[in-house]
């Protein structure tokens, strides 16, 4: 066992390596530049929900409001016509991303931390590279990944974009995994 205060060193450069990494993959390479479509009639569009007013916070349309509901005809009508909407509304804002980027960096060494602490309950120092990096890998993999999946299965999010995000995740606990396998306490 591996106490996690002897883990501080890889936890904060796995989570350096996965935001740089990040960085990468959604700054510089194409890869997720499909992620999002542009609305057309954009400018219309944005007008037309001006003038809804609706507070920021997460929405779907049509929207039954209960089990019960769900039978009524009429929304199920509306189910059948279409469109399904699924959407958040937040705020209007400046183009900065810098408490963004905090909060991601947060969430890689919150991510780095539970990599730490089920490796550190399993392994002794010295265990061997591979045996470190198969529990910190998977178990940051499934942080970084797995939680896209119910996007798709329930709020209908591309199927396309879970699965790069996904693939992002298999990146970032293989770099995870490699950084620990690296700087574990021998």
């Amino acid at each position: 066992m591996v106490p996690i205060t002897s883990l501080l060193l890889p936890i904060v450069v796995a989570a350096i390596v996965v935001f740089v990494a990040s960085a990468i993959l959604h700054m510089v390479l194409p890869f997720h530049r499909q992620d999002m479509r542009k609305v057309p009639n954009e400018d219309e569009f944005l007008t037309a929900v001006r003038k809804l007013n609706i507070p920021p916070g997460d929405y779907g349309s049509p929207h039954a409001g209960s089990p019960a509901a769900m039978k009524d005809p009429a929304f199920l009508e509306k189910m059948r016509q279409g469109p399904l909407v699924f959407m958040t509304v937040a705020p209007g804002r400046g183009p900065g991303m810098a408490s963004n980027l905090t909060m991601w960096f947060i969430f890689c060494l919150v991510v780095s931390v539970f990599g730490a602490y089920i490796a550190g309950r399993a392994l002794a120092p010295g265990a061997n590279y591979l045996e470190v990096f198969r529990f910190a890998g998977a178990t940051t993999f499934a942080a970084y990944a797995l939680g896209e999946v119910p996007a798709s299965i329930w709020y209908q999010k591309s199927w396309g974009t879970t699965t790069r995000n996904v693939i992002d995740g298999l990146l970032y606990g293989l770099l995870t995994g490699g950084v620990f396998g690296w700087l574990w306490p021998r």
